[in-house]
């Protein structure tokens, strides 16, 4: 379906009845469902395959973000400065999210800078899996008709957005442990992202 008021709403539908949609952000293709459903998030890993990885969450704002996972300082200065961007976050989660969603107790959070992904997660109560579309070990799609070819019988709607803005994932940095480490190198870099923690948060 396009990406339009009518589609937004059905996917919100299916998100609230445990299915599983693909819809259009700002890096490439999502692929998600309820994050708090834990029946919905086992769909979710069955249809990727194979995944050995937690799958992240976008969130609408910094408040959503807090709901499932502990901030730290400098989770709130990379996130004031990056978000909402191609940046993800990985923090200690909050028990509110399904074990097998966090089978190591992290989760990976990310505020995407896309007006549709953003109305989207509006509509799904600021929550959203958003891993990519994509199978396991495949490329991420950037556009529709690639999720259609590759996940098409595997989900219940696809947007489309048209061709992600980007076209390559985020960012990835970790800050549950006593430094900060760079899982994924993307459109943003280390350099800025250190710069952005070393600068002293407005008063």
């Amino acid at each position: 379906m396009k990406a339009d008021l009518e589609g937004l709403a059905a996917a919100a539908a299916i998100v609230k009845k445990g299915g599983l949609i693909c819809y259009p952000t700002d890096t490439v293709y999502g692929f998600g469902c309820d994050p708090l459903n834990a029946t919905a998030v086992e769909s979710a890993l069955r249809a990727k395959g194979h995944r050995t990885r937690p799958m992240p969450v976008l969130v609408k704002t910094l408040e959503d973000a807090a709901r499932i996972a502990f901030f730290t300082e400098s989770a709130r200065k990379l996130a004031g400065r990056f978000w909402p961007g191609p940046l993800t976050i990985v923090l200690k989660a909050k028990e509110v999210l399904p074990r097998n969603l966090i089978p190591d107790g992290t989760v990976g959070i990310r505020s995407p800078k896309h007006a549709v992904c953003l109305e989207l997660l509006g509509l799904c109560s600021g929550l959203l899996v958003g891993t990519s579309a994509n199978l396991s070990g495949k490329s991420p799609a950037i556009t529709a008709d690639q999720v259609v070819k590759e996940l098409g019988n595997r989900v219940d709607l696809v947007l489309d957005g048209g061709r992600a803005t980007l076209g390559v994932s985020s960012t990835v940095v970790d800050l549950t442990g006593q430094h900060l480490s760079v899982i994924r190198e993307g459109p943003i870099g280390k350099a800025d992202v250190l710069r952005s923690l070393k600068r002293q948060q407005p008063r």
